[in-house]
């Protein structure tokens, strides 16, 4: 192997370690040495290039950390080029890409400090895939390793793993075949003393069985971050100057003493309420600054100053007081109130409102030729079960430009299709495509869970019939640093998660859990709070789901008249080509003929639907007359004689399928020539009596006749 050469003096640094099992590698300076930092993370045959930008200067008048974290499949990684017959190239990225790139940022965007505004752009791109070995986690591994070398004031590393639980037993970083049949698919990411984030979905888990999994996480991915920690001291880290864009103190101090007493009771209510409350107050604040500063008023700057008094106002009142925002107990879920059936044509609907937040759900059956087909980077399949979310900008009272869905409603979307997944009946249960459309028309606080409730009530509506019910509900939590207390809130608000240090969803039946997202805005929390949350997630995910028994105790017996009915047969593996025919010609004359949808798997499965049930019966005879074997005894009505020979005659008795009635068994009577008694083209009934060790096909007229 040729030297490598760099223009820029760049030294080649690298470790390697175990990690779950296997060899871990992270290298530096091979690649990309113009960018602030890049690692290559290599574990198995999956190789993760992680490249990191970081800006020399903060942007001015940005309210928020401008970090941007992008996860790029590309199909040669795995050795494929795009099925598709117009794009080779890769185009816009996959719903999977997308949320790779959010579990990465999750865990990073709190351990930077606040007040930081250099723009940091991290993108991880896969190079070559182990078709076995899942990349998401070893990108985040090289992403975070990257921003350690870039110099940024990054509170890492972090590292994550993800834990499958498989014959009953829990697995760390299992492979994809075992994930194909673990009841667990759980992400956990941290630091080396605490957790960051949490991602999982599960077939019906124990509250106890997702702690220990949890814990096992936290144990597994020790070994990752001791890596980083080692290749950043072996490469000897310059750290960046940079500045932090803060509030200027002296503003926070006058600001409150304005509100000192103007706060705490006098703004508590329901949203509606409090939203007029605080309106009044800020305009008052407002005029207040405005004549006593007059030009000197930075009016952009009290306001951050009266939004930080307000949120430390909520924090303040449920630590000290016991009490939320809208006088709320920290058990207490809002009103409650749901409906199905609403819309007239949709085979299923709901309208789920708890508190001011409020999703309606559609759901839409239909043959499984509808479902959707999966060509990405790691797989090629097909999904039957799709869940979409949709948050237009008026569910906020905002006015938004309308597009395609962010990365935020594809993130939800899928959260909460893991949810229900878990409880989505088998193909051979119910054999149909299903989607469901969760449209968010007002929002405060955990649309995600509101849209778990309102797709289980629209599709037990329109007759799915879900292994169980599934509720969802978003935790929170407010914690105190000095003296270590926290209070967890059930049913958290859109107030209560933006004062709030955990945003934590939990959804499940009544047996357990069946996904899981939690993110955290502090420094990590510990498993002791994360039990905690559980059980108290357990009781409120119980109560939202009684009341939604309440509305529909069961998925409904008979389908929306509008909704296609689908029936199953079998046929013979060996006939599927028949039934086919030469370049689909026969599928495609049955399906214009009858009207009917037609799938047909490898294992002979038919599946026919149709909204007319004629249309359906024409079909099913129509294919098993193809497939059909002779059975001998049988009679066959209505057969074509084929042609008129001396010893006989040839009579179609199905198609393709031919046999001779011999000049014997025409007549009881002695028959002298046959023309005298059939004729070409005519139409008899005639017996099956014998299939010969050659396959031939020995029919009778005259056995009708003595039967």
């Amino acid at each position: 192997m040729g030297q490598t050469i760099h223009p820029f003096n760049k030294k080649i640094t690298s470790v390697s370690g175990d990690f779950c099992g296997q060899k871990l590698t992270l290298e530096t300076g091979r690649l990309a040495f113009q960018a602030g930092a890049t690692v290559t993370a290599s574990y198995g045959d999956t190789v993760i290039m992680a490249v990191v930008s970081v800006a020399d200067e903060p942007i001015k008048g940005m309210d928020y950390f401008p970090l941007s974290v992008e996860y790029e499949e590309k199909l040669y990684a795995a050795g494929k080029i795009s099925g598709s017959r117009f794009m080779k190239r890769e185009g816009r990225p996959t719903d999977t890409a997308i949320l790779s790139g959010r579990l990465i940022d999750r865990p990073i965007r709190p351990l930077f400090p606040k007040g930081y505004r250099n723009e940091v752009q991290a993108i991880a791109t896969v190079l070559s895939l182990d078709p076995d070995l899942k990349p998401d986690i070893i990108a985040m591994i090289a992403i975070s390793t990257a921003l350690m070398l870039a110099g940024t004031p990054f509170e890492g590393p972090v590292a994550g793993v993800r834990v499958g639980l498989i014959d009953d037993k829990l697995k760390a970083f299992p492979t994809t075949t075992e994930l194909a049949t673990s009841k667990l698919d759980l992400i956990v990411a941290g630091t080396k003393d605490a957790i960051m984030m949490v991602e999982a979905g599960a077939e019906e888990v124990s509250e106890a069985m997702m702690i220990d999994a949890i814990k096992l996480a936290h144990k597994s991915f020790q070994s990752a971050i001791e890596l980083q920690n080692e290749l950043v001291q072996k490469v000897g880290v310059e750290k960046r100057p940079f500045d932090l864009l803060l509030p200027d103190p002296a503003i926070q101090t006058h600001v409150d003493e304005y509100l000192d007493k103007k706060l705490g009771e006098l703004l508590r209510g329901n949203q509606s309420q409090r939203d007029k409350a605080i309106q009044q107050l800020k305009e008052t604040f407002v005029g207040h600054f405005e004549e006593k500063l007059a030009e000197n008023f930075d009016k952009a700057a009290y306001l951050d100053a009266f939004e930080h008094a307000l949120k430390q106002d909520v924090r303040n009142s449920i630590l000290k007081d016991g009490v939320r925002p809208d006088n709320r107990t920290n058990l207490q879920i809002r009103t409650l109130s749901s409906e199905v059936g609403i819309l007239p044509r949709t085979h299923g609907s709901s309208l789920f409102t708890r508190g001011s937040t409020q999703a309606l759900n559609i759901t839409t059956l239909a043959p499984l030729s509808y479902s959707q087909t999966i060509d990405s980077m790691e797989e090629s399949r097909e999904k039957r079960f799709i869940h979409h979310y949709n948050m237009p900008g008026y569910t906020v009272g905002e006015i938004r430009r309308m597009g395609s869905p962010g990365r935020r409603e594809i993130g939800h979307g899928a959260l909460a299709e893991r949810a229900i997944m878990a409880v989505i009946p088998d193909e051979n249960v119910f054999p149909y495509a299903i989607r469901t459309v969760s449209e968010i028309l007002s929002s405060n606080g955990s649309t995600s869970m509101a849209s778990v409730c309102s797709s289980t009530l629209s599709l037990m509506d329109a007759g799915v019939p879900l292994k169980a019910p599934v509720s969802g509900i978003a935790m929170g939590l407010i914690t105190d640093s000095d003296s270590g207390k926290y209070v967890i809130l059930s049913d958290i608000q859109g107030t209560e998660d933006f004062a709030g240090d955990m945003d934590f969803k939990v959804a499940g039946t009544d047996n357990g859990i069946t996904a899981l997202q939690m993110d955290i805005k502090v420094h990590g929390i510990t498993p002791e709070i994360m039990t905690a949350a559980l059980e108290q997630a357990k009781s409120g995910r119980k109560e939202i789901l009684n009341h939604m028994l309440e509305t529909i105790s069961e998925p409904r017996k008979q389908l929306s008249k509008y909704a296609p009915q689908v029936r199953t047969i079998s046929i013979n593996p060996d006939k599927i080509r028949e039934v086919i025919g030469k370049g689909g010609e026969t599928i495609n004359k049955i399906i214009a003929e009858t009207g009917a949808d037609i799938d047909i798997k490898d294992d002979g499965t038919v599946f026919i639907a149709s909204p007319d049930q004629k249309s359906i019966d024409a079909t099913v005879a129509w294919i098993e007359s193809i497939t059909a074997e002779p059975e001998v005894g049988r009679i066959y009505d209505n057969c074509r004689v084929v042609s008129v020979l001396d010893f006989g005659a040839f009579v179609e008795i199905m198609p393709g399928k031919e046999g001779l009635v011999h000049i014997s068994e025409l007549r009881n009577e002695r028959v002298e020539r046959v023309s005298d008694v059939i004729k070409e083209g005519e139409r008899v009934t005639v017996k099956l009596m014998a299939i010969d060790d050659k396959g031939r096909l020995n029919l009778s007229i005259k056995a009708i006749n003595k039967d």
